[in-house]
């Protein structure tokens, strides 16, 4: 029997203003505790904020932040013979997304002293310049990936084979 149930792909509805399924889920990834039309307005709050800061098309502003902050490798813990390796791994497509989304939402929400649209749209201006605390995650994570690269060699240990 499966240790995990078979997971069911989601269908995600494109947002209204940009028709993008990435705002959607940023979206639903910025809401707290079910509170859909806030997270949605401090989004598109940010939204206006980049365009009238920075004079340039939002949107791709965001596409590039997501971009710069979507990890390529990162380390997952192996325990062999006793001890435990951090064996380095490539991100899946869908992983990366999320952990960009989250890392984002994470830094402007940790950032102090202004309202949330404004300390998401400064995040998301920072990351689409390869800056900020987002990117600087990222780049911790590659670090610590090429640290362990000599435990590359045990990302099979471990598995099943398919058959």
């Amino acid at each position: 029997m499966a240790r995990r149930p078979v997971q069911i792909e989601r269908k995600w509805l494109p947002d209204p203003v940009y028709n993008s399924i990435a705002v959607t889920r940023f979206i639903n990834n910025l809401m707290k505790d079910g509170k859909k039309t806030k997270a949605q307005k401090i989004f598109y709050s940010a939204m206006d904020y980049i365009k009238e800061k920075t004079g340039q098309d939002p949107f791709k502003m965001f596409q590039q932040a997501l971009k710069n902050v979507a990890p390529l490798l990162e380390v997952w813990p192996r325990r062999i013979a006793g001890a435990t390796y951090l064996v380095p791994r490539v991100v899946r497509a869908e992983r990366r997304f999320s952990k960009a989304v989250k890392w984002i939402i994470e830094a402007a929400r940790n950032k102090k002293g202004k309202p949330m649209y404004i300390k998401l749209a400064e995040e998301i201006i920072a990351a689409a310049n390869n800056e900020g605390e987002a990117v600087r995650k990222k780049n911790e994570m590659h670090k610590l990936a090429e640290i362990n690269r000599a435990f590359a060699h045990f990302a099979w240990w471990g598995r099943k084979k398919k058959k």
